[in-house]
């Protein structure tokens, strides 16, 4: 139950690292949490939006996803080593954080009391998040780079690092003691900037480089129409695509509509590739199919993909699950639940620093942590 409510905190949105084409990236998202059946540190990186490596508290040693990820060994052959040694490090400063966090907050007070009401349940239970996104971006036609990190405490943001004014920011009144104190560390402040501008964009290029034939492919989806029940909204869900910069959406008589349209997530698959869908509150009349379809647009593929809208192509509940039973996806195995997590937690803070763009950068990577301070 648990495990459900954290996924459905991290379902809040998705277009993950939703930038131009020329603006590639390298972000690293840090979970650290005190929550069962999860490990208690989890770090994936991605480049451009791919999965490229994960650390997790379980195993401790950094792997790598694709084989083209290796490729960055020929310049430095100890660099899975100094990336795993700097997992471990952030693992254990984050546990420290954790703690000087919850006496921060004062969190030690019982069960839905007037100190722990119910919205804080999970809080004052003892469960606690640390959530860090860290990374960089780097402009391949300007040669612009930059840098930053969002860290957010329990759901909430808590302080941010811009790597270019070198000015650290406190989201909440509890982080200005940790500002207060970071800012009077220029070392920090320094080894933070070097990082960001300079060490971060050299490895992204490079991963840029040696994947860019993965980087650069382009697959396309299977969109399907999908109704709960007669009357619930008509689901138009494209799955499969890649890149993520693409579009979802209805149109009335070849005008695109927002009327009675909710967009939904963009989300990350096992295999790479992304699914998103886009609901149309909507009667099935012979009428409508006339007027009605969904149209599917992705970025350098100048064909759109465009399914009108019939009743007998829309999957109900039970074709739905017909084709569930037929695939077997009955069980997921605890491990695949907690990568899924940790990618929709990154999509989760990369839409974060988008909405405040005029607060924060909008990548982020990593240096050495340093704890938020006493």
């Amino acid at each position: 139950m648990l495990a459900m409510n954290l996924l459905v905190f991290f379902v809040a949105a998705v277009q993950i690292y939703s930038v131009a084409p020329v603006i590639h990236t390298l972000n690293y998202f840090e979970t650290s949490s005190q929550v069962a059946k999860l490990p208690d540190y989890l770090e994936v990186a991605y480049v451009d939006g791919v999965q490229i490596q994960q650390f997790d508290s379980n195993h401790r040693e950094t792997k790598v996803k694709h084989d083209w990820v290796n490729k960055i060994t020929q310049d430095n052959p100890h660099f899975w080593k100094r990336e795993t040694e700097n997992s471990i490090r952030n693992e254990q400063v984050n546990k420290v954080n954790i703690e000087i966090a919850k006496k921060r907050f004062n969190q030690t007070g019982g069960l839905f009391t007037s100190e722990c009401p119910l919205v804080k349940f999970i809080s004052c239970a003892g469960v606690h998040m640390i959530q860090l996104m860290k990374g960089c971006e780097w402009d391949d036609e300007t040669g612009d780079v930059d840098g930053s990190m969002h860290l957010i405490y329990d759901g909430e943001d808590f302080i941010s690092f811009e790597a270019k004014t070198m000015t650290w920011i406190a989201a909440h009144p509890q982080a200005f003691i940790t500002k207060l104190k970071w800012d009077q560390i220029d070392e920090y402040n320094e080894a933070s900037k070097n990082y960001y501008t300079e060490k971060c964009p050299s490895d992204l290029k490079k991963h840029v480089s040696n994947g860019r034939d993965f980087l650069t492919r382009t697959e396309l989806p299977k969109v399907s129409l999908l109704q709960k029940t007669p009357s619930s909204p008509v689901t138009c869900h494209a799955t499969g695509f890649y890149p993520i910069t693409s579009s979802l959406f209805w149109r009335k008589n070849g005008e695109e509509i927002h009327e009675d349209v909710e967009m939904g997530q963009t989300l990350p698959n096992h295999d790479g590739t992304f699914q998103t869908s886009v609901d149309l509150k909507v009667e099935v009349t012979p009428a409508a199919e006339r007027e009605y379809e969904c149209v599917f647009q992705l970025a350098g593929v100048s064909e759109d993909i465009v399914i009108k809208l019939d009743a007998g192509s829309i999957l109900s509940n039970a074709r739905i699950q017909e084709e569930q039973d037929r695939k077997k996806a009955v069980t997921i195995a605890v491990p695949l639940v907690v990568l899924a997590l940790v990618a929709v937690a990154a999509a989760v803070l990369a839409k974060r620093l988008k909405s405040k763009q005029a607060k924060y950068s909008q990548a982020s990577v990593s240096t050495d942590s340093e704890p938020i301070s006493g």
